[in-house]
């Protein structure tokens, strides 16, 4: 029983159920704290802002996985430097769920000033949220 318990845990790991990419800089993860599970299917647009121009420029979009996660923003290959905004289009996942909801989108705007990994959470419900730096 106890090696059946270690395999399983180790292929849940091996498939990177939680792990975060070592080749991207940026993951994002979404929890409905009014459910208490994963928010799946989210889409979550990711904009870095030019300084001199003044205008926010695209740069991906994705959608939240079964686990409410984004683990592959930003290849860590190159320099990422710069100030992001990642636009989470929650409307359309309340919508999903029959729940009225107060914000149609969330817009979160950071600074990634080095090469460290930047994690970026959201945690919601259909009128607040909260976010913070993960890891």
């Amino acid at each position: 029983m106890k090696k059946l318990i270690v395999t399983i845990l180790l292929s849940i790991l091996s498939a990177g159920a939680f792990a975060q990419k070592n080749n991207y800089q940026l993951s994002s993860h979404i929890l409905d704290v009014s459910k208490g599970t994963p928010a799946i299917g989210v889409t979550i647009k990711l904009e870095k802002y030019n300084q001199q121009s003044k205008i926010w420029n695209f740069i991906d979009e994705k959608t939240t996985d079964s686990n409410g996660r984004v683990s592959d923003f930003l290849n860590s290959e190159k320099s990422n430097t710069g100030i992001y905004k990642l636009t989470y289009y929650t409307s359309d996942y309340f919508k999903k769920n029959n729940t009225d909801s107060f914000y149609p989108f969330i817009e979160v705007v950071f600074q990634i000033k080095d090469n460290n990994h930047y994690h970026v959470p959201i945690t919601l419900s259909a009128y607040g949220y909260s976010t913070y730096r993960g890891n």
